[in-house]
């Protein structure tokens, strides 16, 4: 069957469903509506020098939720790195929650002030990024933020010589639905010359 992406239900769940795993952005941040904690699974690295990451949180405009609207107020925020053993915790952060609920106290993790820009940061992920606010569109039905990474905190037990070992950091991808996959079934392939 082939056809135009409707074809196969909605689009969200077609993308969401075929490009897999997506990382996940757990994103800290503070401005007009409090602090808050998101996942979000639109997200990547979109630049190396400046180093840049992209968060596309759905809605725009009045209908923009709080991460959004924090980091375009305070054009700062943090990428918490979500592991297997914060998976549970970050799930607990995507409900819909009272204006003035915690997020990090609904998940059971410990916000901490970020270093380098104005945003908490979840002291319990293995790996943070400290963002200032480099762009920002609105595109379709969501808004992108374009965040270049000014500081990162990444546990002394994942480094060696130095450098972040991808074999000792259990990151944990999207799938679609309820489903996630974890960074633990790795093979190596050597890049032809």
């Amino acid at each position: 069957m082939d056809g135009p992406p409707e074809t196969f239900g909605s689009p969200y769940r077609l993308l969401s469903a075929a490009v897999v795993p997506r990382p996940i952005a757990w994103v800290s941040s503070r401005g007009p509506r409090g602090e808050n904690l998101a996942p979000f699974s639109f997200f990547n690295v979109v630049a190396i020098d400046p180093p840049i990451v992209m968060v596309a949180p759905v809605g725009v405009g009045e209908d923009r939720k709080d991460t959004p609207e924090n980091v375009l107020a305070t054009e700062a925020f943090a990428v918490n790195v979500v592991t297997g053993d914060l998976v549970e915790a970050m799930n607990e952060t995507a409900a819909t929650l009272a204006p003035g609920e915690s997020e990090f106290e609904r998940a059971g993790v410990t916000a901490v002030e970020a270093t380098a820009v104005d945003a908490p940061r979840v002291a319990e992920a293995h790996v943070s990024f400290e963002c200032t606010l480099s762009e920002s569109m609105e595109l379709g039905g969501s808004t992108l933020l374009f965040g270049e990474v000014v500081h990162a905190h990444v546990d002394d037990d994942l480094l060696v010589d130095g450098k972040l070992d991808v074999t000792k950091l259990d990151a944990v991808g999207r799938l679609a639905g309820g489903y996630y996959a974890s960074t633990r079934d790795r093979y190596h392939l050597e890049r032809p010359p």
